[in-house]
């Protein structure tokens, strides 16, 4: 259950989007960048307590995230050498958001660490998959595009809601389920990978 396998539902509703940038002369490379550039700014705003920047900053993010291969697609440019670059991207992304909820105080920095390494963990076996011989996979139960969405919805209890349960406000609890659903997903598709993988002697 992850909002990432309903990309392909999701044509329909982006396309306008994507025709729009496309006639605006952007390029999937130059959306990729940019979905850079703004979760750097999205991680300092949040180790600056910014909150409210730093959740408009995820939202471009995820925005761009999701453009990027659509309009690839869409212009018929989809590449290795593109996917590539995406996915370096997202992992610094990834980065660089969790470091500046945890870093500015959120969390402690072991329960950073826990998160930040579930959320690696479960991208990278996704990945690793394909690797392997049995194609990219993005099961399990929380991807990319969830985790996206959860930290905008914690950031913005934390700005209308504020206070902490346990020592803790929204955004720090939220880097704790990301650390135990994180590894849960790793788990999860490290299974599937290891079931799917034919042995080649």
């Amino acid at each position: 259950m992850t909002l990432d396998q309903l990309r392909p539902h999701m044509q329909g509703i982006a396309q306008p989007v994507v025709t729009l940038t496309r006639k605006l002369g952007v390029t999937p490379n130059e959306l990729s960048v940019a979905s850079f550039f703004v979760s750097i700014l999205a991680g300092a705003a949040f180790y600056a307590g910014s909150i409210v920047f730093a959740v408009i900053m995820v939202a471009l993010n995820a925005i761009f995230d999701a453009l990027d291969g659509a309009l690839a697609r869409d212009m018929g440019v989809a590449s290795p050498r593109g996917d590539f670059l995406d996915h370096v991207i997202d992992r610094y992304a990834d980065i660089f958001i969790i470091t500046g909820i945890f870093a500015g105080g959120a969390a402690s920095w072991p329960i950073g660490v826990f998160a930040l390494t579930g959320v690696l963990m479960s991208s990278y076996i996704g990945t690793q998959a394909q690797a392997v011989g049995v194609g990219r996979y993005y099961g399990g139960i929380l991807g990319r595009a969830d985790r996206l969405v959860l930290v905008m919805i914690a950031g913005a209890l934390t700005v209308l809601i504020p206070g902490e349960i346990y020592g803790l406000n929204y955004l720090g609890w939220l880097l704790v389920l990301f650390g135990i659903f994180g590894h849960y997903t790793a788990l999860q598709r490290f299974a599937h990978v290891w079931r799917n993988i034919e042995d080649v002697p």
